[in-house]
């Protein structure tokens, strides 16, 4: 997932050793940078093209995943064109989850709810 870049020597050598080994690992690599540079630079023009190239690949998985984009692609498109995220939001869920799987069965509706109001 790392940029080429940013690759040290033995990782380089890795990466060449497994393209030689298997072939689908060099069209793999291609579309995950691919897909990877669209989310860093959060450009979606090149979306539809690369959900087109995933899905005509050999890899199951890859098609699986470009699918699962096709199905959902203007929420995809949204999410990497504009600037807003419910990442807090999700956070927060992720946050009452913990704190509801910990307390499961140990004590009462009271101590749950004062943990959740709780500042952390």
């Amino acid at each position: 997932m790392q940029q080429p870049a940013g690759l040290t020597e033995d990782e380089h050598a890795a990466l060449d050793k497994m393209q030689k080994a298997i072939a689908e690992v060099g069209s793999v690599y291609i579309l995950a940078q691919d897909f990877i540079r669209m989310v860093r630079e959060r450009t979606s023009e090149a979306l539809t093209g690369w959900i087109a190239r995933a899905a005509a690949s050999c890899i199951a998985e890859l098609g699986s995943f470009a699918n699962g984009l096709q199905r959902d692609l203007a929420a995809v498109t949204a999410g990497l064109s504009l600037p807003w995220s419910n990442g807090q939001v999700e956070g927060q869920i992720n946050r009452l989850k913990l704190i509801k799987r910990t307390m499961y069965g140990r004590a009462s509706f009271d101590l749950l709810r004062k943990r959740v109001l709780t500042p952390t």
